[in-house]
């Protein structure tokens, strides 16, 4: 039986037009009941997603890719690690995307993401991408003047015609590579300001997790509605049928990773993976092979 997420219309974003992020609850838990049932559906998961791995590595036809965004501190590097620990390295890549360096900002804003994506046969996570251009630089408007964008020379230049023309070139990028059989999971983990609080709280008092700590991160949550207002923007622009977001409540970790597990078990058993077949000659080929090993002398 193939896996369905349960309220799935409850975390996919369809209707753009109507969208609105603070309709969606960072703290709901769907239909999971439990931390104990979350970890053992998650567990489940994690097996049946390194099985496919295995067969979407043999196929070697698709590629996944999963784009993780999210306001800081809610918990994109533990999803991946309990989503994916169970897959074979040489199948993943994970890729965090921080500051960009000289290079990268002598090229067009999705350059350095787009060397970055997994070839066929592959599953690759961006923690952070090529959205940061039109989150944390529409946040930050500074940034791109940096960017040395013919014609961009303030500010005041930056208005709505240069973020549509941002989203347009994701879109047509997005729709590139789903023709050519890479499938897109984009995953907003929505976190509530009153827990990102309690996290960087919990950071700063557990002395395990102090070097988590990032003042930074606390510098940007001042811009907490601006950051909103970004995401709402950005996910009404982007969600598209070949690309959708899926908006998943973060409060809860465990809820979060399960849902992701469900998001990317969802998507490779729509690709029905079975091992390649062998033809005849090779089979011929094989047998003679078996013949030849098994006559071996010690």
């Amino acid at each position: 039986m193939k896996t369905k997420i349960k309220n799935n219309e409850k975390i996919k974003v369809l209707d753009v037009k109507n969208f609105k992020l603070s309709k969606f609850k960072s703290s709901e838990r769907l239909h999971f009941k439990d931390e104990n049932t979350l970890k053992g559906e998650l567990s489940l998961y994690k097996e049946k997603i390194a099985s496919l791995q295995e067969k979407l590595f043999a196929n070697d036809k698709h590629s996944v890719l999963i784009v993780l965004q999210a306001i800081d501190a809610a918990g994109k590097d533990s999803c991946i690690k309990h989503v994916l620990s169970g897959v074979n390295p040489q199948g993943c890549h994970v890729i965090s995307f921080k500051q960009p360096s000289k290079e990268e900002l002598d090229h067009d804003f999705i350059w350095r993401t787009y060397k970055q994506l997994p070839e066929r046969g592959k599953i690759g996570v961006f923690n952070r991408s090529y959205y940061e251009e039109v989150l944390v630089c529409k946040v930050h408007p500074e940034y791109v003047i940096g960017q040395n964008i013919p014609g961009i020379e303030t500010i005041k230049q930056l208005d709505n015609k240069f973020w549509e023309n941002r989203y347009r070139a994701i879109n047509e990028m997005e729709r590139h590579l789903v023709k050519n059989g890479t499938v897109i999971i984009k995953i907003f983990l929505n976190l509530g300001k009153n827990e990102q609080k309690n996290r960087f709280l919990d950071r700063i008092n557990d002395p395990k997790k102090r070097w988590k700590f990032s003042f930074t991160d606390l510098k940007e949550r001042e811009h907490w509605d601006l950051y909103q207002k970004a995401y709402n923007d950005m996910i009404q622009a982007t969600s598209t049928k070949h690309a959708p977001w899926y908006v998943v409540p973060a409060d809860d970790q465990w809820v979060s990773r399960a849902i992701v597990g469900q998001l990317l078990l969802e998507h490779l058993e729509e690709f029905n993976l079975q091992y390649p077949a062998v033809n005849d000659d090779i089979l011929k080929a094989m047998e003679e092979a078996r013949t030849i090993l098994m006559n071996e002398t010690k």
